[in-house]
C-alpha cells in the first residue's frame, strides 16, 4: 500500500524536480530553505545575496516577482499536485525593501485550486517570527496542466 506524501514532502519533491531545469531558479534560489508546509500553504526563507539586489542595494523587483511565481507554484504543490502549471497572471505590490544579508520569509497560500486553474497569494517579509515586516505582496494565477508528462528542459 503506497503512502501519501505529506504537504512538505510534496513541496520538496516538486522543488527538487523543477529547480534542476531552471537556470534562473538555480541563480536566485539555490539557498532557499523550505521551512514548513500544510495542505494549501508553504513557508520558506532566503538570505539575500548580491544576486537579489538592484543598483540601489535593495531587493530587485524582478526577484520579488520571481519569488511570487515560485512560491505560488510551491503552494499548489502542497496540495499534492506534481505539475503546478504555467503562469497566467502575476501581480506584485512592492511595500518596502530588504538589503544584502537580510533574511526574507516567504509565505505562499492557495486561495483556490480547481480542475484547471490555481489562485495563490504570496507575501515576502523581511525578518522572521514576530518582528517581520512586509516587503512585497503578490497574487499568482496558474493554468494547471493535469495528467501530462513533465516537460523536459530544452
Amino acid at each position: 500500500m503506497a503512502t501519501e506524501k505529506t504537504p512538505l514532502e510534496s513541496v520538496k519533491a516538486c522543488w527538487a524536480r523543477i529547480s534542476q531545469g531552471s537556470p534562473l531558479y538555480q541563480m536566485l534560489l539555490p539557498d532557499v530553505v523550505l521551512v514548513s508546509a500544510e495542505k494549501g500553504s508553504m513557508v520558506a526563507s532566503l538570505k539575500l545575496t548580491h544576486n537579489h539586489l538592484n543598483s540601489k542595494g535593495g531587493i530587485h523587483g524582478s526577484v520579488s516577482a520571481a519569488i511570487v511565481d515560485w512560491a505560488g507554484g510551491m503552494a499548489i504543490a502542497s496540495t499534492g499536485l506534481e505539475q503546478t502549471g504555467v503562469s497566467t497572471d502575476i501581480h506584485v505590490s512592492y511595500v518596502s525593501s530588504a538589503k544584502l544579508g537580510d533574511t526574507v520569509t516567504i509565505e505562499g497560500k492557495t486561495n483556490r485550486v480547481g480542475r484547471n486553474m490555481g489562485f495563490t497569494t504570496v507575501t515576502i517579509y523581511k525578518g522572521e517570527g514576530e518582528s517581520k515586516s512586509v516587503v512585497a505582496h503578490g497574487t499568482h494565477t496558474k493554468y494547471i496542466l493535469r495528467d501530462q508528462p513533465p516537460s523536459k528542459p530544452s
